[in-house]
């Protein structure tokens, strides 16, 4: 049986595309809002990171209506670390919108997000966004688009999607480049007519496959799945099973049950094969489980999440002002706090350190590891962070690294000395292509290589150029190499900086503190330019004498000291570093805090070497 009032529909693109905004002009047109009602921009991105950062971490459920058709839309996060909330979302649809930026074109993002709704034979709608934009060259990306589908070996249905060219911004989509039309009807009757409607057998028995998670502190963990086959009533009893780890089932029962509706969900009694619903009840529930009927628990098979690349090490806070700022500083509570985590984030990886109050963690990539540290200061939460570290493979008794392809857009009179940097960090040149006056280039380069570079790429080209990455597959080690050529300055005592500390340390580099900012020994107040640390007495006071001299009362002259935000101190610390995260602060410090025992240390470290 076909549902011909419904249709399950994705978007994905590339990081900045423009697909909360489209989401945004979907909802006006589908009748969600009143006529009056006041509105906001990105409305899809609810969380505070979201709206501060401009990007989209989770995806998120909605749904129009459109000549009495349910379009249940779900919107995707473009940034590569979030890859796995796109390939398990991908489970619940039937088709997907590829947005493509008019001027960017496709982009490393939006070839990974095509290959996996490929590889699912899903249909694909093209929509070139931002066709109002100055520099948009629709018929070269119209045909890089077809170029990508042809390298992804897409089957000839798929290479006759239709295409669309709208301006999400002004909410106007036409099937023609060259009009810009006057809304969405065009986007709303493509969907309608090429994305199929959801097919399944409403009699059979119940197959849900849970693609997400949700908690809420009253009804604790909720389901969101689509309803493969059969009929799901609520208080009806259920079976969760799993396909992949062949545990037995287990019997459960619905509670409540709703259906995503505009900005809402709608409490609903039941619900038919097609239909993409919430539920709880089921208290041990996981993404990748299947809710089935008591009398035949068959559970579905689950889209395999690629692996992570990176790890980091997440332990308590032990320095002197550990438990100051924070309200869960101990090593249960930040175990538990990670392995909840898990429930909800299926590309993440938690395991216990080396020793007890550790955790390993492995995400992928920075940002994605950076954005939990984040959630969890604003929840209350203490922890040291360590360096990232790649995750190694042997391949063929080879032992490999991760690879990441890099894409560069800058102007050209920056061109050499990003090059330059690149070449320095075993990078492999694969493409060059001009584009008025700004060169495309692409690179091969391991994955530990890129640590650090992201702020010295802004610097290189002057805050213009746009560095894209995207995970690549694994390769044979490259090889050791130098990535940080400057080192540290670490606090000598502890005690409060003083403007005449300061005024004599920020001679030997970048300081990293103000005045009146509380330190300790072994914390780290600045950068030297050189490498190797040095040791500063920032709390030192002047020695006060009877004696006047000209130019005794002068003012001291500080430089305006850098602060450093987490994806800074994560790209800037070495292996024996670590970053302080608590609520209120973001501090650096040396792993061994006392001075006579870092030394002691770094000196049998060279003698082994």
């Amino acid at each position: 049986m076909r549902r011909e009032d419904l249709r399950n529909v994705a978007i994905i693109a590339h990081v900045d595309h423009g697909k909360t905004t489209l989401v945004d002009e979907m909802l006006k047109q589908g009748g969600v809002y009143r006529e009056n009602q006041a509105t906001e921009e990105r409305v899809m991105d609810s969380n505070a990171i979201e709206k501060e950062r401009g990007i989209t971490i989770l995806a998120k459920n909605t749904a129009i209506h459109y000549k009495d058709v349910k379009i249940n839309v779900i919107d995707t996060p473009g940034h590569a670390d979030f890859g796995g909330e796109v390939e398990r979302i991908l489970k619940m649809v039937n088709g997907v919108l590829l947005l493509v930026d008019a001027a960017e074109g496709p982009m490393p993002q939006t070839r990974f997000v095509l290959q996996k709704a490929l590889e699912l034979n899903h249909r694909v709608i093209v929509v070139v966004n931002k066709i109002d934009k100055p520099d948009a060259r629709l018929d070269e990306v119209v045909d890089e688009v077809l170029e990508l589908l042809i390298d992804l070996n897409a089957t000839d249905d798929q290479l006759d999607s239709p295409m669309i060219f709208c301006s999400g911004k002004a909410g106007t989509a036409s099937l023609s480049p060259f009009e810009q039309g006057t809304d969405l009807i065009p986007l709303f009757e493509t969907i309608l007519e090429y994305i199929p409607a959801p097919e399944g057998d409403p009699e059979g028995d119940l197959q849900v496959l849970v693609s997400s998670i949700d908690y809420n502190e009253y009804v604790g963990r909720i389901g969101i799945g689509r309803v493969e086959r059969g009929t799901i009533r609520q208080n009806q009893e259920v079976m969760i099973c799993n396909y992949h780890t062949g545990d037995a089932p287990k019997k459960t029962k619905i509670v409540s049950m709703y259906q995503f509706d505009g900005l809402g969900r709608m409490p609903v009694t039941e619900a038919k094969c097609g239909d993409i619903i919430c539920f709880s009840g089921a208290e041990n529930i996981t993404i990748g489980d299947t809710i089935t009927s008591v009398e035949n628990p068959e559970p579905l098979p689950f889209v395999k999440i690629s692996e992570p690349t990176l790890e980091m090490t997440f332990s308590v806070n032990d320095s002197p002002m550990a438990g100051r700022e924070g309200k869960f500083v101990t090593s249960r509570q930040l175990r538990d706090r990670l392995y909840k985590e898990l429930l909800r984030d299926v590309s993440l990886h938690v395991e216990d350190g080396e020793t007890t109050d550790s955790f390993k963690v492995s995400g992928r990539g920075e940002m994605h590891l950076s954005i939990l540290i984040e959630n969890m200061r604003r929840e209350g939460y203490e922890l040291c962070a360590s360096t990232p570290r790649v995750l190694m493979k042997e391949i063929d008794g080879v032992m490999c690294e991760p690879m990441e392809r890099v894409s560069i857009d800058v102007p050209e009179i920056c061109m050499g000395s990003v090059m330059e940097k690149l070449g320095a960090r075993k990078g492999e040149l694969v493409e060059m292509q001009p584009s008025g006056n700004r060169m495309k280039i692409e690179y091969l380069i391991p994955a530990r290589c890129l640590f650090g570079y992201r702020s010295e790429f802004l610097t290189d080209t002057r805050g213009e150029g746009i560095i894209n990455s995207l995970f690549d597959g694994y390769q044979p080690f490259k090889g050791e190499i130098t990535l940080r050529y400057t080192g540290s300055l670490v606090a000598h005592e502890s005690g409060e900086a003083t403007s005449y500390g300061l005024f004599n340390a920020q001679d030997r580099g970048m300081m990293f503190i103000g005045p009146a900012t509380e330190v300790y020994e072994g914390m780290i107040v600045g950068e030297n330019p050189k490498m190797g640390d040095i040791t500063v007495n920032v709390c030192k006071k002047k020695h006060l004498t009877a004696i006047r001299s000209s130019g005794a009362d002068e003012a001291l002259r500080l430089v305006t000291p850098k602060v450093m935000s987490l994806e800074e101190a994560i790209e800037f610390i070495s292996d024996d570093e670590l970053i302080e995260v608590t609520p209120k602060s973001i501090r650096l410090r040396k792993r061994i805090l006392n001075t006579e025992l870092r030394l002691k240390a770094e000196a049998q470290r060279r003698r082994g070497n």
